[in-house]
């Protein structure tokens, strides 16, 4: 077994989504969008939240002063203003984003500073020693002004490389003036994790407490953190679902549950660990970034089996292809239906659905079943509502709330006040048959006009029913416009949301098909609550 480093006296999580990671290209956060934010990580137990720049962004100016004035509660984290060292030949006591630093009211004070020697003499135009009084100087002022302050030691490790002694020299100035902790930034993200713990170690000896900031160029972000832990950080920063600029920044949920679930150390509360999945799903809907489904820990396939072989070990064990429990970070096994299932898949799923797949040949009549599906074009690893339907019919437990004798569509280029196409639907209920015409845009919108009208008067929830996304796949390359195609539909009723699928050559047809389903899972599923 490996040694696991032992927990430091001390150890901060230190948050930077609120400013690092909102340079993510296409990203924007309104003060309202921060304030939530923050509240989310406060609720997770982040040490730091580092909630922008004020002074260089009015935006950020906003945020602090909402802070201040009374709109975010901090029960567990402490927030933090981030700027930089004063002007060049400057006094930090009368530069004015150093005094918009300490009007942002926060405990703590993040100040960005060189470290890199063509970095001085290129970005800022000064000399070496003009840089170190620059950090020394506004250091002494803040701290003196009774705030904590922590130094980002920009592009650190390309600076070490280049010269060792003055990227060094800075971390002991920083020190030497009254910052608590010096933060080594791979503000490239070029490093990987066998060139850390030299680099570390020497920062080390200077005797101050280190913190790691890596980027994510290489791949290696969380990789670079752990290995700068292991090395004697004992203070990491990161972003929710690593959000940041160019390839982002390291997740600072996926290095939380690392350090916490395999070196064992107690950084936050285990009921707070269980809130990571909802966090990152709460950022993914605040910053309107498609959650990554693959995210370590957190992402919807995390912990998904396919593999058949997977599914017959998990069955006697399911941590036979699982390296932790997913309900330790709030998240659930998935078990997948595919071509690829074989009979244990089939039962596992059947029982996550609550249903009683224990008989064998049933099971494997299921799963050949499922199989030719698959082979026709369908897909129900991402279709759990089309999978139970089927599973119900195969079973026998289908119930019929309506039959459709007939449908019909029209659509042109003529554009109308309720759009450019026409439906009809017919279908019978208890015996009693309706006929319908919906109007909409598109021949989708028609008939799901059309069917909502025809249901509604037996069914008012079918009223609720609204499409949410919808997909189109050609499954035969090359076979131009008469190719197979796999549609997937999304619905929601307001409290839930559900996937069907439907297959043809004629997208209207596999369009209408997923639709169909879509309003039969949902009237025969009754919605939580």
């Amino acid at each position: 077994m490996p040694m696991v480093p032992v927990a430091p006296d001390v150890f901060h999580v230190y948050d930077t989504t609120l400013r690092d990671g909102a340079q993510q290209e296409g990203l924007r956060l309104t003060v309202h969008d921060k304030l939530r934010i923050a509240r989310s990580l406060d609720d997770l137990g982040v040490t730091f939240i580092e909630g922008g720049w004020p002074g260089a962004n009015p935006n950020d100016t906003a945020f602090f002063k909402a802070a201040a004035d009374g709109e975010l509660k901090l029960r567990n984290s402490q927030l933090v203003a981030f700027g930089s060292t004063r002007k060049v030949g400057g006094q930090a006591s009368s530069d004015p984003l150093t005094r918009a630093l300490l009007e942002a009211e926060t405990p703590v004070i993040t100040l960005v500073a060189k470290s890199h020697d063509a970095h001085v003499y290129r970005a800022l135009r000064t000399t070496l020693d003009e840089n170190l009084a620059m950090i020394s100087d506004t250091v002494k002022f803040l701290t003196g002004e009774g705030r904590r302050v922590f130094i980002d030691a920009e592009h650190f490790f390309d600076g070490y490389r280049a010269n060792p002694a003055y990227a060094l020299e800075v971390v002991k100035t920083s020190a030497d003036a009254g910052a608590e902790v010096v933060v080594m930034c791979d503000t490239n993200g070029g490093m990987l994790p066998g060139w850390m713990g030299e680099v570390v170690d020497a920062a080390g000896q200077v005797g101050v407490d280190l913190g790691i900031h890596c980027h994510n160029d290489t791949g290696c972000a969380v990789a670079n953190t752990i290995a700068a832990v292991d090395a004697g950080a004992m203070h990491v920063q990161g972003t929710i679902n690593g959000h940041g600029e160019r390839t982002g920044n390291a997740d600072l949920i996926t290095v939380l549950a690392n350090l916490q679930l395999k070196y064992g150390w107690n950084i936050v509360a285990p009921d707070a660990l269980a809130k990571v999945t909802a966090t990152s799903h709460a950022v993914a809907a605040i910053t309107h970034v498609q959650p990554n489904t693959r995210q370590p820990y957190v992402g919807h396939s995390a912990f998904a089996h396919k593999a058949g072989l997977h599914a017959s070990a998990i069955k006697v064990d399911a941590n036979l292809y699982q390296h932790t429990d997913p309900t330790f970070v709030g998240n659930d096994m998935r078990m997948l239906v595919s071509d690829m299932a074989g009979r244990a898949n089939i039962q596992l799923k059947g029982e996550e659905l609550g249903y009683d797949i224990s008989d064998r040949v049933q099971a494997a009549e299921i799963t050949d079943l499922v199989k030719e599906r698959e082979a026709q074009g369908y897909s129900y690893e991402a279709a759990d509502a089309s999978f139970e339907l089927l599973l119900r019919d195969a079973l026998g437990l289908s119930e019929e709330f309506f039959e459709v004798l007939h449908w019909r569509v029209w659509t042109g280029n003529e554009q109308g006040e309720d759009g450019d196409s026409e439906a009809i639907v017919k279908v019978r209920i208890d015996g009693e048959t309706t006929k319908l015409v919906g109007e909409g845009f598109g021949p989708l919108n028609a008939l799901d006009q059309a069917l909502t009208g025809a249901l509604k008067a037996k069914y008012p929830a079918a009223e609720t029913f609204d499409l949410v996304d919808y997909r189109v796949r050609i499954m035969d390359q090359g076979h131009g416009t008469d190719a197979i195609v796999r549609v997937l539909i999304d619905m929601t009723d307001g409290s839930r949301t559900w996937t069907c699928v439907g297959v043809g050559t004629n997208v209207i047809e596999a369009s209408w098909e997923a639709l169909y389903d879509c309003y039969r899972w949902g009237l025969s599923t009754p919605a939580a609550g």
